[in-house]
């Protein structure tokens, strides 16, 4: 078999799962505080500086991206963690991130909705 064949291949399967014994699995744990929604991320094997986080309209998006060679070529692979809308209670604009030890903790804030909405409409005119 030809090199450009063996190239060929490796592209066409599903490299990470192939390489190196395939890939880890993230471990992301989420808990609830008074004021805010806590995520902690940990991917075995990769620095938790190296996760990236993103908030796309009231998408929020963590993921990593590892690098390998294809066709002498250097390609990026994003691997996504977590991608999930939030509900309306939380303050996407005030997420924040920061890393503790080996893993990412990443503060979801909670907005004035989560205490809830009440509002009396009354139906006749008075």
């Amino acid at each position: 078999m030809k090199k450009e064949q063996y190239y060929e291949l490796l592209t066409s399967v599903d490299v990470m799962n192939t390489l190196n014994g395939g890939r880890t699995e993230p471990v992301v744990n989420i808990k609830k505080h008074d004021q805010f929604r806590e995520m902690r991320v940990k991917v075995p094997g990769i620095d938790p500086e190296t996760i990236q986080l993103e908030v796309n309209d009231n998408t929020v998006s963590v993921y990593y991206v590892r690098n390998f060679v294809s066709f002498e070529k250097e390609v990026q692979l994003p691997h996504t963690v977590y991608n999930q809308p939030q509900p309306y209670f939380i303050d996407v604009t005030n997420i924040n991130a920061h890393v503790e030890g080996n893993e990412l903790v990443i503060q979801l804030p909670f907005n004035r909705l989560a205490q809830g909405y009440h509002k009396n409409i009354p139906t006749q005119e008075e």
